[in-house]
């Protein structure tokens, strides 16, 4: 494969499935890939696009040192749809398999502002921080606090994924904590497998993309920190092929790759759902104003 400084070696595409709807991909002028009808943008170091149903050529989003392999999870064909049985282990297949990149410390500033609204993702550009987005997608019976131009949830109810337990959400100083969101690919782990290879926008736009946001109990999330599926799992076992599969899906969006430990671990949850597929269906409820 020639990349932009030359010939590089071969790596296995991105799943076809990359991950949300078959939303076309065009190449900005600055040589980022963008996700067009509103999907993500994703920030590649060379000219090349990928598209959804294509490979992706270019160079930067790929381990610079030496690759293990790719998973061992059996690929069918050129890729299911994100909808199709099995779209989860045949996205891991096609995920670069290598070890953690260690060549700069983590840094939670290198992703941007928290929670910041200028994300090309959904819910972007609405007005609205991704936190109050993800907690208004998540929560049930949600009461918005007036206003504030439908964004910020005083009240709602989350049934966790994680634990299955029923929490009550309440803000304030004291009790928001009780939900938090979760960076299901935590950003220490995006760092250490890809992201510092993205543009500082890319970065940005990864931590407050939905696709990888999750409204979770809050102490469920701090028991998991910045753990890979190798080192943690929900204590939800009826979730953990919904927690890989997005895990994957994450990594597939933004190039991330996934260390040996790591990729035995998801291939292992996979082996009990089999016809596990992607997420999709990550969009923003529009704020009502």
């Amino acid at each position: 494969m020639v990349g932009c400084g030359g010939t590089i070696d071969a790596r296995p595409s991105l799943a076809p499935s990359a991950v949300r709807d078959a939303a076309a991909l065009r190449t900005s002028p600055g040589g980022k890939a963008v996700r067009m009808a509103g999907r993500t943008r994703v920030g590649w170091r060379c000219a090349a696009a990928a598209t959804i149903l294509g490979l992706v050529s270019g160079c930067g989003l790929w381990p610079s040192g030496p690759v293990v392999g790719t998973s061992s999870t059996s690929a069918t064909g050129s890729g299911p749809a994100p909808t199709s049985v099995g779209a989860a282990a045949a996205a891991l297949s096609r995920l670069p398999v290598a070890e953690w990149e260690r060549s700069a410390p983590y840094s939670r500033d290198a992703f941007g502002q928290r929670w910041s609204d200028d994300v090309d993702a959904p819910g972007g550009h609405n007005g609205c921080d991704q936190r109050s987005d993800v907690i208004r997608r998540d929560l049930a019976a949600v009461v918005v606090k007036p206003g504030t131009q439908g964004c910020v949830p005083l009240t709602g109810t989350l049934l966790d994924p994680y634990s299955g337990a029923s929490i009550a959400f309440v803000r304030g100083a004291d009790t928001s904590a009780a939900v938090q969101i979760d960076h299901v690919v935590a950003l220490s782990n995006a760092w250490r497998t890809g992201a510092q290879r993205l543009t500082a926008q890319a970065r940005q736009d990864f931590a407050g993309d939905p696709l990888g946001l999750l409204a979770v109990a809050g102490p469920v999330n701090q028991a998991k920190g910045d753990d890979d599926a190798a080192a943690w799992l929900p204590p939800n076992a009826s979730y953990r092929c919904a927690y890989v599969a997005r895990q994957i899906a994450v990594k597939t969006a933004y190039g991330f790759w996934v260390t040996p430990a790591e990729a035995a671990a998801m291939e292992t949850v996979l082996a009990t759902c089999p016809g596990q597929p992607l997420p999709v269906g990550d969009d923003i409820p529009q704020p009502v104003r």
